[in-house]
């Protein structure tokens, strides 16, 4: 008889070797597809979000206080009344990304979260059907792109799911065992998945509270202790929640996520976040999920369709014990139950639409790179009943064969079998994984193109950045964070109030990145990126030498300066004289006195100087019209202010209009790609010796 226990446990020895080798395997290949698929990051800018908390967690800080206010707002951060600024995500993901820094780098933390979820997939798996069936469903867990992909992003999704898993495990454990720990452990779980995303927390472990309130129907003592155990300590995770919330928001009921957008949150009806806004309703809301979870089973999932089917058998053979009124292992019953919680409550929220983009259109939105992520607990049961049905699969085949062969010829024919079986699984697994990788691959090149000049910036600087997507930090430039003090190596600031910037760093080297093209990684476009050194002046006047190149074929150049209190038109003088460089006009824009006016041109209308603000952009506008309205425009803007009498100044944004009324972001002037006889070149300095030499130690 000590034979038989013995095998039993050496042959446990081995499983859990071998899902130990999958978990390693796993973290592993998770951190080399972050390392090189998601160096500067995904097209979801929540992983900013996510890394600027957890740096400033690291500081021992839930608020950022910046030393400007409107120049460093980070994408999705909160505005308090006192002016500083708090993510609208709760911590614990975040806290999760810090470990990882603390051992060495924030992606360490993506391949021990990675690794978890794998180890933990295969005791849950083995608690709820058997040990073999656990290695498998970690093995499938593994081959599933969105998986692979969701891991190795700074997203919150494997994080909850890893603490959701932890639950699900100390669970069935507890109740095998009767272990108060693990109840305990249960508890504490369940409440930190509430804190990281309450709504996935409640639709994971809705199936749990059904069965734990089934368990409680006979008040049997060892039950009731146990699941008072596990509902005391969840429901001081949800405390700890709304602790948060009042420290952050001032109300426990309101969730930052709401303090930053109230109508963003559950429900049908009118959802909106900042100015995006969509009618939500119950017959949309139906045919989005339909195209989500058709997403997911037939692509995201380990061998796409292949690998649902195998999950269909095993769903289907504990269906047919259940209609037969046959006993059913509830564990079983439970991660069935996933399938249902999770899909239907997803029905209820409104991001699942906005991960599609355009419905009408294959392979749009962020689903096409990150593949349906709000639905990523429901890789748990897909891959427990696909190894159960793997396993009935190979039952099924290993009674075949011993009914018609003998033994030796068996084995050989099992082994082949089993071989076709894994070739028939990893062709169409890798298909499902190839596809979003190239996508993801691609988007990747193009930022790493767009930040190839920023790696030339010095320590000791700060880099005034473009704003493509609106006055925020880190949407898109999400690898140009600032550390939680703003005192990092090299510190990034809007283009608003840039004087008071300035001020706030006075030791700094300035620069400015800029770019010409348009901002569309997803759509393939790339941009031609620039860093730009900034000078800042100051004395009673400051002057603007402009030498703008004047193409072939020009027959006219008109001139516009604009500040925010009027605007004045010239014409050049001459636009076909050559020199040694080239046909050129010189403009020169000069500012003092609170007034501005452009010397070099010929006024229209007896043009006069006109007025600034104490705080100013001018704009000099110079279109150079080759007949019947055809052209280009050059632009440059000057930041001016004047203060006492002094007037300060930084080197104007230059651009090169393709088509004038579409400058802006994107029309940046970057010398080797712009047309022949296309140039800029601008000298800004102050009008006396004396002013100019305490400017540039103000600079």
């Amino acid at each position: 008889m000590s034979g038989r226990p013995r095998r039993h446990r050496l042959l446990a020895s081995r499983h859990r070797l071998v899902a130990a080798a999958l978990a390693v395997g796993g973290g592993l290949l998770v951190f080399f597809l972050s390392v090189r698929l998601f160096p500067f990051h995904s097209l979801n800018h929540d992983e900013g979000v996510y890394l600027q908390q957890a740096a400033m967690l690291l500081d021992g800080q839930l608020f950022l206080h910046p030393p400007v206010e409107g120049a460093y707002r980070p994408w999705f951060f909160v505005r308090a009344p006192d002016g500083s600024l708090y993510p609208k995500y709760a911590p614990v993901p975040a806290a999760m990304f810090a470990v990882g820094h603390l051992l060495g780098g924030y992606r360490l933390a993506l391949a021990g979260i990675a690794a978890g979820v794998v180890a933990l997939t295969y005791v849950v798996t083995a608690e709820a059907f058997d040990r073999t069936r656990g290695v498998l469903a970690a093995a499938f867990l593994l081959a599933s792109p969105l998986f692979l992909v969701e891991s190795a992003v700074f997203l919150p999704y494997a994080p909850t799911t890893l603490l959701n898993l932890s639950f699900a495990a100390a669970y069935f454990h507890g109740r095998r065992t009767g272990s108060r720990r693990s109840a305990a452990v249960a508890g504490i779980a369940v409440g930190l998945a509430f804190f990281s995303r309450p709504y996935t927390a409640v639709l994971f472990a809705a199936p749990f509270v059904l069965h734990a309130l089934w368990t409680l129907r006979g008040l049997d003592r060892d039950p009731l202790f146990a699941q008072t155990t596990t509902a005391v300590l969840g429901c001081c995770g949800v405390a700890v929640a709304l602790g948060y919330n009042v420290v952050t928001t001032g109300s426990a009921f309101v969730f930052p996520y709401q303090a930053f957008a109230p109508l963003d949150g559950l429900g049908f009806g009118h959802r909106e976040i900042l100015a995006y806004s969509r009618q939500y309703t119950p017959e949309l809301a139906l045919r989005v999920n339909a195209r989500v979870l058709a997403l997911l089973f037939g692509e995201w999932v380990a061998a796409g369709p292949f690998g649902t089917l195998l999950a269909a058998v095993g769903v289907g053979r504990l269906l047919r014990r259940v209609r037969r009124r046959r006993t059913a292992d509830w564990r079983r019953l439970v991660l069935a139950g996933l399938f249902v919680s999770v899909a239907v409550g997803n029905v209820y929220f409104w991001g699942t639409l906005n991960v599609l983009g355009d419905l009408g259109e294959a392979n749009d939105g962020l689903v096409a790179y990150l593949g349906p992520y709000y639905h990523f607990d429901l890789l748990v049961p897909t891959a427990a009943f696909a190894a159960h049905g793997i396993g009935l699969l190979g039952e099924r085949g290993r009674a075949a064969l011993r009914a018609r062969l003998p033994d030796p010829e068996r084995r050989r024919v099992g082994v082949v079998a089993v071989a076709v079986c894994l070739l028939v699984v990893a062709v169409p697994a890798a298909t499902a994984l190839a596809e979003p990788i190239e996508r993801n691959a691609e988007v990747t090149d193009t930022y790493r193109q767009a930040y190839a000049p920023v790696d030339d910036v010095p320590d000791g600087s700060l880099v005034f950045l473009p704003t493509p997507y609106g006055d925020w930090m880190n949407h898109p430039f999400q690898a140009l964070r600032n550390d939680p003090g703003f005192d990092g190596d090299v510190v990034y600031a809007l283009r608003d109030r840039q004087f008071a910037v300035v001020d706030a760093h006075p030791q700094r080297q300035l620069y400015r990145y800029t770019y010409r093209g348009v901002w569309a990684p997803a759509a393939g476009e790339e941009v031609t990126p620039r860093i730009q050194p900034v000078e800042h002046v100051a004395g009673e006047r400051v002057r603007l030498d402009l030498r703008l190149g004047v193409p072939s074929g020009v027959e006219r150049v008109s001139i516009r300066l604009a500040s925010e209190h009027g605007q004045a038109y010239y014409v050049a003088n001459d636009t076909r004289s050559s020199t040694e460089r080239g046909s050129a006009i010189t403009p020169s824009l000069v500012v003092g006195d609170g007034r501005a006016r452009l010397r070099g041109v010929t006024p229209v209308s007896n043009a006069t100087p006109i007025p600034i603000d104490e705080r100013d952009d001018l704009q000099v506008t110079v279109f150079a019209d080759y007949g019947a309205g055809n052209g280009f425009s050059y632009r440059a803007e000057l930041p001016t202010a004047t203060v006492d009498g002094r007037t300060r100044a930084l080197t104007p944004y230059l651009e090169h209009c393709d088509r004038p009324l579409r400058c802006g972001d994107g029309a940046a002037y970057v010398p080797e790609s712009t047309d022949v006889g296309v140039s800029i070149e601008a000298d800004l300095r102050a009008t006396n010796a004396t002013d100019a030499t305490a400017a540039s130690a103000v600079s």
